[in-house]
């Protein structure tokens, strides 16, 4: 068998297996099989060394002719191929626009974002103003500013984060009172503020305590204000957050910052103050501390005590939420289960 009918044979065979091709990687095999350096054109015309001056162009060209028609063959079984493809690939995805839309699920506000923000309202409607702070803060905002200095026994109540030996991860949102006491102008009004923000401290994470936790911290400086006045609001944060019939009732106790301190009681909400197993069977539960702002936090922060005076609490939305809702482990909070936090809706 000559060259040429060995081309023949060739091209007959690749126009058949170029219309039998049924996908574009098939197509592809082809095209380098029967056109790459290694095809069986290319062994072919190996044999050329063997012809005469005279028989070698026609080959040549003979060969040449055969390529490009393989070559446009395989180009127009390509693009059959390609809108094969596309066909299939449309009639697999069309979608019909007279179905309904999927309902898209909207999210909320967490749980605990929802009691900052009920909390918040409530004191920016009685004249507040919300004021945040850094979270890296100074020792001397943390703790000193707050009638804590470095050899006072009560720096022990709290397990600190410290990054160097002068900042700290906040134990506390009373830095932000600190720092804004410290700039306002008394001249023009009282300072009444609230600091809500995360809080971190060296805690072991179980049910019911977290590294990492939150708090809401409020101040009111002003002459002539009265621990009736401290009572009054606190009063009003239990009936808001827990219900019109919750009654408080202060115990006496200790914080650094505050002079008189007091712990904060609510009624149990579960049993009505008779006694359960959420109350331990006290009829109460304690839900924040607070108390009438310490002289030396204020005279730290150059504010005369003999002319102004004022009180503080603070409280944890984690508890709050936790109380408010029966929830029993605070990790709930963090563990991003949405069949969890659904069920916490937000009013209005």
């Amino acid at each position: 068998m000559d060259l040429k009918e060995k081309l023949l044979e060739l091209q007959e065979k690749g126009l058949k297996q170029i219309r039998e091709s049924e996908d574009l990687k098939q197509i592809n095999d082809i095209r380098v099989n029967l056109l790459g350096k290694k095809g069986p054109i290319t062994e072919v015309l190996r044999g050329m060394k063997d012809l005469s001056a005279e028989e070698r162009p026609k080959i040549g060209s003979f060969s040449n002719a055969i390529k490009n028609e393989l070559a446009e063959a395989i180009r127009l079984k390509n693009e059959e191929l390609e809108i094969k493809k596309t066909a299939k690939k449309l009639e697999k995805e069309k979608i019909d626009v007279t179905l309904p839309g999927a309902q898209i699920q909207l999210g909320q506000p967490h749980v605990i974002a929802q009691v900052i923000e009920e909390l918040e309202d409530l004191f920016l409607g009685m004249g507040y103003q919300v004021v945040s702070g850094p979270e890296i803060e100074e020792d001397h905002y943390n703790f000193e500013m707050l009638n804590l200095p470095a050899d006072h026994p009560a720096r022990d109540m709290q397990d600190t984060f410290y990054i160097t030996k002068e900042l700290l991860m906040r134990t506390q949102t009373s830095p932000v009172q600190a720092r804004t006491m410290e700039t306002h102008d008394f001249s023009k009004g009282p300072l009444k503020m609230v600091s809500p923000g995360k809080v971190y401290r060296r805690d072991t994470d179980d049910a019911t305590h977290s590294h990492q936790f939150h708090q809401f911290e409020g101040l009111v400086i002003d002459k002539h204000v009265t621990m009736a006045d401290l009572k009054g609001t606190i009063e009003l944060i239990a009936k808001t957050v827990f219900g019109e019939e919750q009654e408080i009732r202060l115990r006496p106790s200790y914080f650094p910052f505050t002079e008189p301190s007091v712990e904060v009681d609510v009624t149990c909400f579960k049993c009505h103050g008779k006694g359960c197993s959420i109350c331990k069977y006290t009829g109460w539960l304690e839900v924040l501390g607070a108390g009438m702002v310490h002289p030396n936090v204020l005279r730290m922060a150059g504010v005369d005590p003999e002319v102004y005076g004022g009180f503080a609490f603070g409280l944890g939305p984690d508890r709050f939420a936790m109380l408010k809702y029966s929830i029993d482990d605070i990790r709930n909070f963090y563990l991003n289960d949405n069949r969890f936090l659904s069920q916490f809706t937000k009013r209005g």
